[in-house]
């Protein structure tokens, strides 16, 4: 059952119980104040309704979706929280950031690097992310803009395909070289917490990429035993997964980096056929890391469930596909060993965590951490975009093409 946000943010719930607001951690520690500051914008980025899907499915974790069918990339966005105002402020803050992203205003340079270096200082291009194709080079001529190194407090100069989100065709000039996604694209309560939420998802995709490449033995090593969580939301997300019978399975892909990482797989014990759910995040509290791939997961789920978002393609509803996937699921499963148990760690904020992130960053050898500010003065949300030359990209795509620390982790395992 659809039930519909309109523009009054007129919320009711599934069985007709009115929605409490509560507490969030990710945007400013109120869902409230961040639904807030979105309703004023709601028709300059053309949301024009949020649905809660959480009834779809028997899960009972809230899971919202955010329409706005004249976007620039993705038409459908999903949130998720711990209660129905934390998933609100998701779903909002994930459109806000992809309409950010999508209509950049900032200035750009034309040119190659050739011809641009003697005056402009550029990121660690040949650290970046690449994608399948052909072999970007410095006299290709592509468009440029100016991020802020956040170790050196400098300039740099980062190729827009690594920044932008506007998927429109045809594609600007130069394109097709980097990794064009939404990867540490973050919004926040202020600049420093969208720095931080960008730079954990930048962690965690470096983290999910080298942790799927290790060999089973040394993967089995890294199951949790999701019963060392503490007390609180992690707990109440276990038990509402068990009493909707599903297998719940979590690894740490902590990589060197330090930054706590987890990776989740939920799997319905009533109908194997089912789509699984699957989720991955990095938070310098464990305890947080492992609630945000919880719930990620149980959203991954119900989008499959919904079908609404719009880059799902037909085959994966198809049998063969759930068949295919559904072997995959089991062999990880068959090879989860719950060894590892949940480390507590004090949450010291948003500044204090920002510092210790950059800190770990620069001790595994990373040298730039640069970010864009997207946000609008107009509309006052403060949104990034973080790169950080040397991590790998998402690969979870066929253009997915292994970095430098990918590379090292296969040679290692052979």
């Amino acid at each position: 059952m659809f039930v519909v946000v309109r523009s009054e943010l007129e919320v009711s719930a599934v069985d007709g119980a009115p929605l409490v607001s509560s507490k969030t951690p990710q945007y400013g520690g109120d869902a409230g104040k961040a639904i807030a500051r979105v309703k004023p914008h709601w028709a300059r980025m053309g949301i024009t309704r949020v649905a809660n899907l959480t009834g779809l499915d028997r899960i009972g974790i809230p899971v919202v979706m955010v329409c706005r069918p004249n976007a620039r990339s993705l038409a459908v966005s999903q949130g998720k929280g711990t209660d129905m105002d934390a998933a609100i402020a998701s779903g909002l803050m994930e459109s806000v950031e992809l309409y950010h992203a999508e209509h950049i205003e900032l200035p750009l340079k034309l040119g190659s690097m050739a011809e641009l270096s003697h005056s402009h200082s550029f990121a660690e291009i040949d650290r970046l992310p690449r994608v399948a194709g052909e072999q970007f080079t410095r006299d290709l001529v592509t468009l440029w803009i100016e991020g802020t190194d956040l170790i050196s407090h400098e300039g740099r100069w980062l190729p827009f395909e690594c920044v932008r989100a506007n998927f429109t065709v045809p594609a600007p000039p130069g394109s097709g070289y980097f990794d064009c996604s939404s990867n540490g694209l973050a919004s926040g309560g202020s600049y420093d917490e969208a720095i931080h939420h960008a730079i954990c998802e930048v962690v965690e995709r470096d983290a999910t990429a080298l942790w799927n490449r290790l060999p089973s033995a040394q993967r089995r090593s890294t199951g949790v035993d999701l019963g060392s969580a503490p007390d609180g939301p992690c707990r109440d997300v276990l038990e509402k997964l068990k009493r909707a019978d599903f297998r719940v399975a979590g690894w740490e892909t902590t990589s060197d980096i330090g930054v706590p990482a987890f990776f989740c797989l939920i799997a319905d014990q009533r109908d194997r056929k089912s789509h699984h759910g699957i989720g991955a995040a990095a938070h310098p509290v464990p305890e947080i890391a492992l609630l945000k791939a919880l719930i990620e997961a149980a959203q991954v789920r119900t989008t499959y469930v919904s079908g609404a978002r719009d880059d799902l393609q037909p085959e994966e509803y198809r049998e063969a596909y759930r068949e295919n996937r559904h072997r995959l699921a089991e062999r990880l499963l068959s090879e989860h060993s719950p060894d590892r148990r949940i480390a507590a760690a004090e949450n010291v904020g948003i500044v204090s965590n920002l510092g210790w992130l950059i800190n770990r960053l620069q001790a595994a050898r990373v040298t730039e951490v640069v970010a864009v500010d997207l946000s609008k003065e107009d509309i006052g949300l403060p949104v990034v975009k973080v790169v950080i030359p040397g991590l790998e990209g998402p690969d979870d795509h066929g253009g997915y093409v292994p970095g430098e620390r990918a590379r090292r982790t296969l040679g290692a395992a052979l």
